[in-house]
This record gives C-alpha cells, structure tokens and sequence, in this order.
C-alpha cells in the first residue's frame, strides 16, 4: 500500500522554481532514497510534505489523506515527522527537554516514559546524557538526538534530510544501522542524500532529483547500472555501502 503520494508537485521561491512537477511514492515499510546535488530540491520536497512550505500546485497525499495546506501540526498528528539538515537541536535545553518537546504532538495513546525509553534503547549513547545540554553533545550524538526527537511523535513516515552531513564515516555506518532497525521495527523512512554511498546503501528504492525533477528512479542495482549518469550530478561515483 502506497503511504506518500505526490503528484505534480510545483514549489518555487519568488521567480526561482525549486519543484518542477515532481512525482515520486513511497509505500509502507519501505526505505526510500532522495538523492542529488546541494540544490536539487530535496529539501524542499521534504519541507512541502512537512507543510513548511506551500506548493504552487500538485497534491500530496499521506494514507489517502490530502496534505497539500495542512499546517505542520496537523501533519505530524497524522503520523509524519521530519528531521531537517543541520539536525537543529535546542542547543541550551537538556537531551531530555529536546526529547520531551518531540513528543509533544503524539499520534498514538502511549506514555511519554514508554516513548523516551524505546528511544533510549535505539540510542544508549544518549541515556547517559540526558540531563546535559544538547548544544554540548558531538554531531553524531546531535543527529541521534534529532532523529530521537523525531520518533518520539510515534510516526509512521520518518523523512531525514542529509542525516550524514558533516559527520565521521563510523557514525554514518552507525545511521545505516538505525535506519535499518527502524525498518524492522515497521517505520516508513523518506531519506534525503548527496552522500550516494549511504542513499544506496540503506535503502529499497531512490529517486535521483536535478534542477528540481526527477532524473531517474529504481532500486541501488538498477541505479548502479546507471552510476555515470548519478555520478555526473553527485561528482561521485555511485556504490553501495558495504
């Protein structure tokens, strides 16, 4: 079953057009990749689906839902939570305050106590530090924190923009797995990536996005099949995560 479904889907910022039309679905349970250049609209996909901004035209569609002009609160109470670049933590609040808030729009009838300790199980790195501000914490210990904050909401869509950012290749490694645990533990995972390593590696399926439309699509074989076209748009070549 289809969870997102966006259809022609138009955003632009003043005269510059960020989204040109852009199609893309995602289906329960799946892992599904946004990969592409600083600049070729991902985030700005991520950020129309959240509600952040208003698209011009197109619809969005979330369990059969319409989103399209919803605010974000009526968006996340329907299950879609969203971890933007930069991770954006509260730096002067506590690892805890920062969980807390997430939780403060919550889907589903569930103790916040039972909420923060399925959080603390995925992320042990941050049971010790919850009484310590969050601007104190690593960068991957703030990206744990982020995508912590986002499942406290209970979603059923996590959407993650550029989780790897500026991060060691041991703490992207440790994403991957958490990635993949949430996917066992039945979460839908909507990942924005320029790191093609990573977008391959953890996911069923991508989208390859340039100048705001879909190049490509298909899963890391097929893409890999194609990684001079992908390799040309990221300055990389594409290969899978070991």
């Amino acid at each position: 079953m289809m969870l997102l479904q966006v259809e022609g889907l138009e955003v632009s910022y003043g005269p510059v057009r960020a989204l040109r039309g852009l199609d893309l679905e995602v289906a329960g349970g799946e892992i599904v990749g946004l990969v592409g250049a600083n600049g070729a609209g991902k985030s700005t996909l991520l950020r129309a689906i959240s509600g952040l901004v208003r698209a011009r035209r197109g619809t969005i569609r979330f369990s059969g839902v319409e989103l399209g002009g919803a605010p974000s609160t009526r968006i996340v109470a329907a299950g879609v939570a969203h971890v933007p670049e930069g991770r954006r933590v509260w730096p002067d609040m506590t690892v805890a305050e920062n969980l807390q808030l997430g939780g403060v729009i919550c889907s589903r009838d569930e103790p916040e106590a039972a909420r923060l300790e399925s959080i603390l199980a995925l992320f042990p790195e941050l049971r010790g530090r919850l009484g310590q501000k969050a601007g104190t914490l690593s960068g991957g210990e703030q990206q744990m924190l982020a995508i912590g904050r986002g499942l406290m909401s209970r979603p059923k869509l996590l959407m993650l923009d550029e989780p790897s950012l500026g991060l060691a290749p041991v703490v992207v490694q440790r994403l991957k797995e958490i990635f993949l645990a949430l996917k066992r533990d039945g979460l839908t995972l909507l990942l924005s990536e320029q790191n093609a390593r990573l977008a391959l590696g953890a996911t069923d399926r991508a989208y390859v996005l340039a100048e705001g439309r879909i190049l490509t699509s298909g899963t890391p074989r097929e893409l890999l099949d194609n990684a001079d076209l992908i390799s040309a748009y990221l300055g990389e070549r594409a290969e899978p995560a070991a």
